[in-house]
């Protein structure tokens, strides 16, 4: 999924030809969409891939930790997502959907990473878990499931009201099942030693590494690389230079401003379902007055930041979903009913010298300098602008919590599902919980409900798109660019996974040649 640009910068396409490039190229790369250096590393066969977020939580599925499980090829659900965006099978071979609420999933046989066997009794276990977590996985947000072994080989899950994407839901990396012991009695989950996957965590150094080791017990057949060796490496300008030094093979999220400075041949154009936005806190602060919002929506302007902050790897946003989610542009609902903005003047009055709190984080390199630039904008409107820009598991809690007004968040928009609903119900939805904008909008609410309860493909992205143009309407987010990610491979590797959607990196075929 790769457009190759010249050495002197990036070369600005369609959407649509560059999304065509990609799916072109993956076969090359990583031959299924599913699971199917220097010359110690060669000769030992392992990769070594440089990461940009550290773990929040020591790699709890339940955190946003948990997409790291799916790039590495750690852990599994019941399902997987498969290249077209339809539900694969994965640790479930086969599904029925019996009624409404009601699906019976057939297992596989596999064996967990700690020798012990996959069975049904581990879904009801870990889904239990899941479902009864103190902090949901966003996937679950919107849905409750009671889990059943019917035989050793056999689960019937239930849900409490309809939802035909039930196995989309189940792809989720934080729905992945994972052996007994992962479980603690307090709550916590580990994935180290107890995945099903082809890789097998076998030591996390904290927040800086993590050494994997090949599992040859993995049901889908023995990976081509012995092992993965992971550094998470927060400052992108580190992570290019890792890559050209050799240091590592695989190294993701390349800034754009770096971009030009890798072989072509190493450079991977990707695009992507990520949207970066504006939150605007709607429950405390300056943005609980929606003319505030709306004058915010006014002042900034996302066109500005595609060619002087992403070097022209982005398109200006004209919604939450981007060119990579090819039906949502021919399926756009107009916005109405915004509130009319605040004057310069009516700024002034009414924020009384508050400062705009505005959040942004480093892991992403280009987020930093975008935030100044919206700085600038917001500025020229009216506002006092007060910028606090960290590593990003430095201020979740406070992102959550509300102490902010605004955050400039960059979103993989289908990461959870592959279905938008689960996006617009996390972030958006009253009970949504990572709905940083603390909206809580009936009509929101009534709009994404619609969408989940609707079972046909065409009528369902149609919701969605209502639904989109609800939560527009509200002034909580406000869409700047979609980006198209830059991903560094080396020369010497074959076999990446190059995902629009940013679950997939490593599978068993990944290997050094």
């Amino acid at each position: 999924m790769t457009d190759f640009s010249a050495p002197t910068g990036p070369t600005v396409r369609s959407p649509l030809h560059r999304l065509f490039a990609a799916l072109a190229l993956t076969p090359l790369l990583a031959g299924c969409f599913a699971a199917g250096g220097d010359a110690n590393t060669a000769a030992s066969g392992r990769l070594k891939v440089a990461l940009a977020v550290p773990p929040v939580q020591a790699l709890s599925p339940y955190s946003n930790d948990a997409t790291v499980l799916g790039k590495l090829s750690v852990a599994e659900g019941l399902t997987a997502l498969g290249k077209d965006g339809a539900a694969a099978p994965a640790l479930a071979k086969s599904w029925t959907r019996k009624d409404d609420t009601t699906w019976v999933f057939e297992l596989r046989q596999a064996k967990f990473q700690d020798g012990t066997e996959f069975t049904a009794e581990s879904v009801v276990n870990a889904l239990d878990h899941a479902g009864a977590a103190k902090s949901k996985p966003r996937v679950l947000s919107d849905v409750t499931l009671t889990v059943k072994a019917d035989d050793a080989d056999t689960v019937t899950i239930t849900t409490k009201t309809a939802d035909p994407v039930l196995p989309l839901r189940l792809a989720s990396p934080a729905l992945g099942i994972l052996a007994a012991k992962a479980y603690a009695a307090d709550g916590t989950v580990t994935p180290i030693g107890t995945g099903t996957g082809p890789f097998k965590i076998t030591k996390l150094t904290g927040k800086t590494g993590a050494t994997l080791d090949r599992f040859d017990d993995y049901w889908g057949g023995k990976a081509k690389a012995a092992g993965i060796d992971v550094s998470w490496i927060a400052d992108g300008a580190a992570r290019t230079n890792a890559l050209r030094s050799g240091e590592v093979d695989i190294a993701e999220w390349i800034p754009t401003a770096q971009a030009k400075l890798l072989d072509e041949n190493t450079r991977h154009d990707v695009p992507s379902v990520r949207t970066d936005s504006l939150i605007l806190n709607t429950a405390a602060g300056i943005f609980t007055d929606e003319s505030l919002r709306a004058s915010a929506h006014a002042a900034v302007d996302g066109s500005a930041l595609v060619n002087s902050v992403f070097g022209g790897y982005a398109d200006a946003a004209q919604g939450l979903f981007g060119p990579a989610v090819g039906w949502a542009s021919g399926q756009r609902v107009p916005v109405t009913g915004r509130a009319t903005a605040a004057t310069a003047d009516e700024i002034k009055a009414k924020t009384q010298g508050r400062t705009l709190r505005l959040a942004a984080y480093t892991n992403r390199a280009e987020l930093p300098e975008a935030a100044s630039v919206l700085q600038q904008q917001l500025e020229k409107a009216g506002f006092t602008v007060q910028q606090d820009v960290r590593e990003y598991t430095q201020m979740e809690a406070d992102l959550l919590a509300g102490k902010y007004d605004a955050l400039l968040l960059s979103r993989v928009t289908l990461l959870d599902t592959g279905d938008a609903v689960a996006y617009l119900t996390s972030d958006f939805m009253s009970t949504g919980v990572y709905n940083i904008a603390d909206l809580k909008d009936p009509a929101v609410d009534q709009a994404i409900a619609a969408a989940a309860a609707e079972a046909g493909t065409a009528e369902r992205q149609q919701k969605i798109m209502r639904a989109e143009a609800e939560i527009l309407r509200t002034g909580a987010v406000i869409p700047l660019v979609n980006e198209q990610v830059v991903q560094g491979v080396s020369t010497r590797v074959e076999g990446v996974l190059l995902d629009p959607r940013e679950r997939s990196l490593i599978t068993v075929d990944t290997r050094l040649k």
